[in-house]
């Protein structure tokens, strides 16, 4: 990747559901990147730039979450937020694009390229959860991160923030800020976030994928990491990658070691050169 310095421009966009909001960055073929649960644009703040030195990056604001507008009928789902970021690719006119989604962003990004798979033409998966029936049995009852119920002296914001501090690193206390930031901002829609995932009928949807995959594990991220190899194995023709050392906010925490695993693939993706059998494991 080349040094230059590529700016980034932000803009509201008015879709037949919502306004949505999105940062730009660069020129080329069009890259959608989707956010985890509760985080926005922000998420992609320093990987955005990076990947604009080959496309057109863009990162969106999933409905109701960042400074993006909820859906009218307040439904919350991972179907529903793909339907708004397919509406989204609408309005900007794209017809075929290349997903990357981090998280919660993974499984809006697997919709999208279930339900309308003529549009994804490549799909990078990082820190993909796996949900499938017995995953939601086990799910019942179980503690949804970021649930702090609100308290008049404040201590709801420090049970949230001891809640997320051991997902981030020790040493890296302004990305857990940033966290906090987003996660205010969407209020109760953080711990609907993680449900909507809860509830996902994603064992259906996988082997609807047809375009080249990318599977990014990062190794310190215990879940996704976990569940990285069953989310590979479900998608015909699936690379995985590991990367070592990262955790909950990778695309933050390693954004040069993210982009450049995200490029690597688009380039081969993108010109049609992957195989159509599984590439193979790679460590980064």
């Amino acid at each position: 990747m080349s040094n230059s310095p590529v700016p980034i421009e932000r803009r509201f966009i008015q879709t037949r559901s919502c306004r949505l909001h999105i940062a730009i960055s660069g020129e080329g073929f069009p890259v959608l990147l989707l956010h985890q649960t509760p985080r926005s644009w922000d998420e992609y703040r320093e990987a955005l730039p990076r990947l604009g030195r080959h496309y057109r990056a863009i990162a969106m604001d999933t409905a109701g979450f960042g400074d993006s507008e909820p859906l009218p009928s307040g439904e919350e789902s991972i179907e529903s937020w793909a339907a708004a970021a397919h509406e989204l690719l609408d309005e900007l006119g794209l017809t075929r694009v290349a997903l990357v989604g981090h998280h919660t962003g993974a499984a809006i990004a697997i919709e999208m390229a279930a339900s309308q798979p003529a549009r994804v033409k490549a799909l990078v998966l990082s820190a993909s959860p796996y949900v499938d029936a017995a995953a939601r049995v086990n799910y019942v009852g179980r503690r949804i991160i970021d649930s702090a119920e609100r308290q008049a002296d404040g201590g709801h914001l420090v049970k949230l923030w001891n809640m997320r501090k051991q997902l981030y690193p020790e040493d890296d206390i302004a990305l857990l800020e940033r966290f906090m930031i987003d996660a205010l901002k969407a209020g109760e829609r953080a711990v609907n976030g993680h449900r909507a995932v809860r509830r996902y009928m994603m064992e259906d949807r996988l082997p609807l994928i047809s375009c080249a995959t990318l599977v990014i594990a990062p190794t310190a991220d215990a879940d996704a990491y976990q569940n990285a190899r069953r989310v590979a194995d479900a998608i015909r023709g699936s690379e995985l990658v590991e990367i070592e050392g990262g955790m909950v906010p990778l695309p933050n925490q390693m954004p040069d070691r993210f982009a450049q695993t995200v490029d690597d693939f688009l380039a081969h993706a993108l010109t049609g050169s992957l195989e159509p059998a599984r590439v193979g494991d790679l460590r980064l």
